[in-house]
């Protein structure tokens, strides 16, 4: 509801423009004019079209990475879990029934959480819990080394995956980018209404195309700049998927 508000304020901003304009300049004096301003919003509407591409092309990039690290993140956990039933180490036990727990809560409470860019700290005590786990078991793993060395490096993985979503739950397009964003598209609209067209409604209609397209492209930007709180955000299906596994494999 809040991104169809944003786009007919936008659009009503420009159409009330474009009538104060034909209520002030009479359409033959702006009409003299059209080549000089032609020629400005060519200039004005190449370099926003390009601001908007790379701008939407970079939160959608950063949107799929976000995608992918949950993704990862889950798959790393799983990782320690079957390498875990590899280990002939007391801590096996405990390791795997770390792993459901990480997932039950990166589920029931950080998926929530994320949504106000807050992560609660039990995740992050529970990843200094595998490291103690790991490198009790890495200490007395001489018969098994191999399988503690994997178990560390998917450790190493599945620590960096959690910082990674952390910071991309907090990350946003900084103030300076959406002045540039707002500033560019509210010139943009503006330079189009001072075009002398004798036809008034074709006019409009152009406007109002122009003003509906660059106010539909900024909400698509602000939604998909929040990977975890926008309409359009991170689903934890890896970690749904990772719970079912988890709950469901046996124990050593």
């Amino acid at each position: 509801m809040t991104n169809i508000l944003i786009i007919v304020a936008g659009v009503s901003g420009a159409l009330l423009v474009l009538f104060l304009v034909t209520r002030t300049m009479a359409a033959p004096s702006r009409k003299e004019s059209n080549d000089f301003t032609g020629a400005v919003v060519a200039v004005i509407g190449t370099t926003y079209a390009v601001i908007l591409a790379f701008t939407l092309a970079g939160v959608w990039n950063m949107f799929q990475q976000a995608q992918a690290n949950e993704e990862q993140e889950a798959n790393s956990l799983v990782n320690v879990f079957r390498i875990a039933s590899q280990l002939q180490d007391p801590n096996a036990r405990a390791i795997q029934g770390l792993c459901a727990r990480y997932a039950d809560n990166a589920l029931d409470r950080e998926w929530p959480a994320m949504l106000n860019r807050q992560l609660p700290p039990e995740g992050g005590e529970m990843i200094d819990q595998f490291w103690q786990l790991a490198g009790q078991a890495q200490a007395r793993a001489q018969p098994n080394a191999i399988a503690a060395y994997q178990l560390m490096e998917e450790l190493r993985g599945l620590t960096q995956y959690r910082r990674t979503r952390a910071t991309q739950s907090r990350e946003t397009l900084p103030f300076i980018l959406w002045a540039v964003l707002i500033a560019g598209g509210v010139i943009t609209v503006v330079s189009a209404c001072f075009f002398g067209v004798a036809n008034f409604r074709i006019h409009l209609l152009q406007v109002f195309m122009l003003s509906f397209l660059i106010s539909l492209v900024l909400v698509a930007i602000a939604n998909v700049d929040r990977p975890y709180q926008g309409p359009l955000r991170v689903t934890p299906e890896g970690f749904r998927n990772a719970a079912h596994t988890l709950h469901q494999m046996p124990s050593p």
